[in-house]
């Protein structure tokens, strides 16, 4: 009866680690992810949160491209990755006016 008690003792102990582990595992991923996003001091934003002469830059120069994803920075600065029609893709960077950046 002593050896049943002891390894059921063992066996939560078990579990409950496994379960701390996994908290901590997600917290820490959860961190990454939110210092990834403010990244060179870029915070991510929506497409739909461009201002108008941005987006308007991006389809004069590069009519075939999408915006996958936009950033800005404190100066209004714009971060974008954007890919091509045909499977190219980059980042460009403009400021609020829609003038390009070289970084």
């Amino acid at each position: 009866m002593k050896k049943i008690f002891v390894t059921a003792v063992f066996a939560l102990g078990s579990l409950t680690a496994f379960a701390q582990e996994e908290a901590t595992s997600t917290v820490e991923e959860n961190a990454s992810e939110a210092i990834e996003a403010q990244q060179d001091g870029f915070a991510e934003v929506s497409a739909e949160e461009l201002p108008e002469a941005v987006t308007a830059a991006v389809a004069k120069n590069y009519p075939t491209a999408s915006i996958d994803k936009a950033y800005v920075n404190e100066d209004k600065q714009y971060k974008l990755e954007v890919s091509l029609e045909d499977g190219t893709s980059g980042t460009l960077y403009a400021d609020e006016n829609g003038n390009w950046i070289e970084m």
